[in-house]
C-alpha cells in the first residue's frame, strides 16, 4: 500500500515538475525570469494548510463550510466594494429587493475604504423619515461594529421583521460625533415612479430606483400626463428627477433612456474579456417622448441613474442640473450557485455614449445648483420631502370633497416648488429650452 501511495506521489511530482519545466521554458522564451511565474498549486497548498490548522487549533469549533464561506467572502471583498458572496438566505433577500416585497429600513449602502456608507435613503421609508442622508457612515448595528462584517452581512442585520427595531450608530458626513438612531423596520415600498403637474404642460417625474417595473410605471405616468395636459395644449416639458436614486437594474436604465431617445448609443460595457463587452442602443418607437427635458441629479444619484443621465447628456437630449453624482460606473453580474447561494461579481465598467467612464468621477451637471433647504424647515436635514399624497394615482382617504380635492391637487405643484430650489430652477430651464434652441440654430 505504501509503495502505491509513494508511486502516486512520485507520479504527481513528475507531473508538477513537468508543468514547472513547461512554465520555465515558456518564461525563457519570453525572456522572463522563471521565478516570476505564479505557482497555483503552492497557493492552493497554502490555503489547505491554513484551513487544516484553523480546524485543529482555533479556540472555538469552526466548521469547514463556515471557514470556506468566510474565505470566499474575504476574497471577493478584497476586490472592490461591490463584489460579494451571498449565502442562500442573503441571495434570496437580494432577489426580493428588485421583484417582491421586503422588510427593512430602506437604505442603499456601499463599502468604501472599509466603512459602510449610505449611498441614499429610499424615499417614504423609515430610514428616510429618521433623517439618514447620503454620505452617512454606519459605525455599528445593534452594538456590533460594521468593520467586523461584510457588506452583505450588514444588509442582513439591518433587515428584519416588520415592526421590529434596529439600532444604528451613524456618523453624519458633516458631524464630529456619532449619533445613535433607533429605527422601526417596515415594508419597503416598491413603487419607483412618482409624478406631479408643476404648470400647464410641465410635469415633474421622479424615479426613486430602477426595479423590474420601473419602465412600465414610467410609461403609465407619462400617458397620464399627456392625457391630463391635452386640454391645455399638450405636454410641453419634463423634469426627470433622479436625485437620491441609488440605481438598480441595468436593463431598466436602458429602457428608461430609450423612452426619451430615438437613436444612438445609450451605454457601452467593457470588461476584461471580449464576451462581456456590449453596446446598448436606442430604437425609435411610436411612444417616444420628445418634449424638452431637464434631469435632476445629486450625490445620491448612482449607477443606473448615472447611465440615464449620461446617455441623455451625451446625446444632447436633456440638460443636467443639480450636483455631481455618486460615481459608480461598474457593472455587477449576479451568478447563482448550485447550493442556492450566489455571487455578485464586478465584471465590467460602463461608458457613456461619448466613451467616458464616470467610475469614481460621477456625472458633472451642465448647470450646478446646490440644494437649499426652505427657511421654515430643519436646516440640519436639507432634503426635499415627498409623501403618499405626492404619488400619482394615490388612493384617497374617502373624506375629501370634490372642492377640496381639486384645490389640493392644484396647490400640490406650487407647494413642491416652494420648498425645492433645484426643482424651481429646473422648471424655468425646461420652459426656456425651446427658445434657447431656436437661438442656437
Amino acid at each position: 500500500m505504501r509503495i502505491v501511495v509513494r508511486s502516486c506521489i512520485f507520479a504527481l511530482l513528475l507531473v508538477l515538475c513537468g508543468l514547472s519545466a513547461v512554465q520555465t521554458a515558456d518564461a525563457a522564451a519570453k525572456k522572463e525570469p522563471a521565478k516570476e511565474v505564479p505557482n497555483k498549486f503552492e497557493a492552493l497548498k497554502r490555503f489547505s494548510q491554513v484551513l487544516d490548522l484553523v480546524e485543529r487549533y482555533y479556540v472555538k469549533d469552526a466548521t469547514q463550510t463556515d471557514l470556506i464561506n468566510g474565505a470566499v467572502k474575504g476574497m471577493l471583498q478584497g476586490l472592490d466594494p461591490h463584489s460579494t458572496f451571498m449565502n442562500a438566505e442573503e441571495y434570496k433577500e437580494m432577489q426580493e429587493t428588485t421583484s417582491g416585497e421586503f422588510f427593512g429600513v430602506g437604505i442603499e449602502i456601499s463599502m468604501e475604504n472599509g466603512q459602510v456608507v449610505v449611498v441614499t435613503p429610499i424615499e417614504d421609508t423609515p430610514a428616510f423619515r429618521a433623517g439618514l442622508q447620503p454620505g452617512d457612515v454606519i459605525l455599528s448595528i445593534n452594538g456590533q461594529p460594521t468593520q467586523e462584517l461584510s457588506l452583505q452581512e450588514v444588509v442582513s442585520r439591518i433587515r428584519g421583521a416588520k415592526g421590529t427595531e434596529v439600532e444604528l450608530t451613524i456618523l453624519h458626513s458633516d458631524a464630529k460625533t456619532p449619533q445613535t438612531v433607533r429605527i422601526v423596520r417596515d415594508a419597503i415600498p416598491l413603487i419607483s415612479v412618482k409624478s406631479k403637474k408643476l404648470e400647464d404642460g410641465c410635469y415633474w417625474v421622479r424615479l426613486t430606483r430602477f426595479s423590474e417595473r420601473t419602465t412600465e410605471e414610467l410609461k403609465d405616468a407619462l400617458k397620464d400626463a399627456e392625457k391630463e395636459s391635452k386640454a391645455t395644449g399638450g405636454l410641453k416639458g419634463i423634469v426627470l428627477d433622479l436625485r437620491n436614486n441609488p440605481g438598480g437594474l441595468l436593463d431598466q436604465a436602458v429602457s428608461v433612456s430609450d423612452i426619451f431617445l430615438q437613436k444612438g448609443v445609450i451605454v457601452s460595457i467593457k470588461g476584461r474579456r471580449d464576451n462581456t463587452d456590449r453596446v446598448y442602443e436606442a430604437k425609435k418607437q411610436s411612444d417616444d417622448v420628445r418634449v424638452p427635458m431637464v434631469v435632476l441629479i445629486n450625490a445620491g444619484s448612482a449607477s443606473a441613474s448615472e447611465i440615464v443621465a449620461g446617455a441623455l447628456r451625451d446625446q444632447k437630449r436633456a440638460l443636467i442640473l443639480g450636483e455631481r453624482s455618486f460615481g459608480k460606473g461598474s457593472v455587477q453580474n449576479i451568478i447563482p450557485l448550485s447550493d442556492g447561494s450566489g455571487l455578485k461579481l464586478t465584471v465590467a465598467l460602463y461608458y457613456t455614449p461619448n466613451g467616458s467612464s464616470i467610475q469614481a468621477e460621477g456625472i458633472v451637471p451642465d448647470l450646478e445648483v446646490v440644494f437649499e433647504p426652505p427657511r421654515n424647515e430643519d436646516k440640519d436635514n436639507p432634503r426635499f420631502l415627498l409623501r403618499e399624497q405626492d404619488l400619482n394615482r394615490h388612493l384617497e382617504n374617502g373624506k375629501d370633497k370634490k372642492g377640496s380635492q381639486s384645490k389640493a391637487k392644484k396647490d400640490e405643484g406650487k407647494e413642491q416648488l416652494a420648498r425645492d430650489n433645484q426643482l424651481r430652477m429646473a422648471l424655468q430651464v425646461v420652459k426656456s429650452l425651446p427658445r434657447l434652441r431656436e437661438i442656437q440654430h
